[in-house]
């Protein structure tokens, strides 16, 4: 008799909360922007080594390997970098460094002869292929870095 009268009270919180409409991988997690290392150290001289040691590190916390082929990462002026035929395992992390190099698995460069983050405050937005934001992040003017 308890049971019968505590399922119509479950059944409502359900539907208020929405609870069994979520995906298995909405429920595990999700890709998202990890840290931005917007401030290299140093000077902002332009060296290919200054320019990648600004980054972008995005996490998968579900618990599926995800392609990232056509996400992108841009900035608010829309610099924007595509990720490639690449995955991201389930909990791992990619990072996107600013300037010049050969990718890795790990690793990967967008290229770029001058810096994208701004060091006094700027956003970070990560971007589904189907164009939905899937993250973003937005730092001031102090500090090098942010975890989001």
């Amino acid at each position: 008799m308890r049971i019968r009268a505590a399922l119509p009270a479950l059944v409502g919180a359900v539907a208020l909360t929405g609870t069994f409409l979520s995906t298995p991988a909405q429920a595990a997690g999700r890709v998202y922007i990890y840290q931005v290392y917007y401030d290299s150290p140093g000077s902002d001289s332009g060296s290919n080594t200054s320019l990648n040691a600004e980054w972008v590190r995005i996490k998968n916390s579900t618990s599926s390997t995800v392609a990232l082929r056509n996400w992108k990462i841009k900035d608010k002026t829309g610099y924007t970098y595509t990720f490639g035929n690449v995955t991201i395992g389930p909990g791992k992390t990619k990072k996107v460094h600013t300037g010049k190099g050969t990718n890795t698995a790990y690793d990967k460069y967008w290229g770029r002869s001058w810096y994208v983050w701004n060091n006094t405050g700027d956003t970070a937005y990560l971007y589904k292929p189907s164009g939905a934001k899937a993250d973003d992040c937005t730092w001031g003017s102090s500090g090098d870095y942010r975890y989001c």
